[in-house]
């Protein structure tokens, strides 16, 4: 082709074309995760619960007990406790959600007042009967509670996309642990099975640290929430704190999140001493888990510097809302991994590493 004269060189528009093909295939990539998210969380919860019980079916292994009944025992066990955790929140939920015209009467007053306040600020000064009237309850409101809490852990297809299909897939991945090992193996040429296997043991010690870690640090958060919520006289002490051991699995923003239930119950309590009490507590809570415990229980595999995570957060959280704020950073470490084991791409893993 000739421009003015010059002929573009032939190096210069294969790497143009190049270059062309791996934005179509990132976008289309993108595309996929958005509107196919339900079947991808499904798919990544399963594997990443496989990780995590796969030390207990190995257990149950060693003792002499067949694979395929371990697998078995430990998703039967699993489903039981999920079943009774979940079924502890949703009634506390549901009974959250019932009280919520007196919760949401003190909101709206408040709004009102600090409307009127903004409102005087600029001159248009709004008489005291408007600024303080409060609509009447309405009767949908609890069920628009329900549907926010829905909306964090997705649509309604993909609830129950994933309380359907994740057990089946956490046991069929533990049951033919071995056969899908050898199988993915065999997926690559022989030259690279090696490097292959590396990133796999690699990825499996990160995931199982991170996973096993989290859950330690959740539960101590939890605790130490609903303790700190119990004793200042806070109503639904045990739901706030088991949002606060939640949001705790979201770097920085967590912390900041954790405070609006609490200070939602706390309306009809406390004044602004209260509202700083509890910020405070929740903060220190918050910084106490990630600086002192979590270096010990989750370990330093991970190795993901602030940037990356702020950006990991930003994109999944765009991608998956509440679910991929969560996955963000399981996500993010599995690329970092993939990044060291491969040759072209370690100069980005080491800008990912801290």
């Amino acid at each position: 082709m000739n421009v003015e004269g010059t002929e573009i060189p032939a190096g210069a528009r294969s790497r143009a074309g190049t270059t062309s093909v791996r934005i179509l295939a990132a976008g289309a990539i993108i595309l996929f995760l958005y509107y196919a998210s339900g079947v991808v969380i499904t798919l990544l919860l399963s594997i990443l619960l496989a990780y995590f019980l796969d030390p207990a079916v190995e257990f149950m292994e060693r003792t002499g007990l067949p694979r395929t009944i371990g697998a078995l025992v430990v998703v039967l066990i699993l489903i039981v406790a999920l079943a009774a955790v979940g079924y502890g929140m949703w009634s506390r939920t549901a009974n959250f959600a019932d009280n919520w015209p007196k919760y949401g009467a003190v909101l709206r007053q408040v709004t009102g007042n600090l409307e009127g306040k903004i409102n005087g600020l600029e001159g248009q000064i709004t008489p005291q009967s408007e600024g303080t009237k409060t609509a009447t309850p309405s009767a949908s409101e609890p069920g628009m509670i329900r549907g926010l809490i829905l909306r964090v852990v997705g649509s309604l297809y993909e609830l129950v996309l994933e309380v359907t299909f994740v057990p089946f897939l956490v046991f069929f991945m533990l049951a033919g642990k071995r056969d899908t090992w050898h199988t993915t193996l065999r997926l690559f040429p022989a030259s690279r099975r090696t490097q292959v296997k590396e990133t796999l043991d690699d990825l499996r010690s990160v995931l199982r640290d991170y996973l096993a870690g989290m859950c330690i640090l959740t539960a101590i958060v939890i605790a130490a929430s609903s303790l700190f919520f119990w004793a200042i006289g806070l109503e639904y002490p045990v739901l706030l704190g088991i949002v606060s051991g939640l949001l705790n699995m979201v770097p920085y923003i967590g912390v900041v999140l954790s405070w609006l239930p609490a200070f939602l119950i706390a309306l009809t309590k406390f004044k602004l001493g209260g509202f700083l009490l509890i910020a405070g507590a929740l903060l220190g809570i918050h910084i106490f888990a990630l600086n002192l415990v979590a270096p010990h229980v989750v370990g330093k595999r991970v190795q993901l510097n602030a940037v990356a995570i702020t950006i990991a957060l930003l994109f999944w959280g765009w991608i998956w809302g509440g679910m991929g704020l969560l996955l963000a950073i399981p996500l993010t470490a599995v690329l970092r991994v993939v990044c060291d084991h491969t040759e072209s791409l370690k100069p980005f893993g080491r800008w990912l590493s801290a």
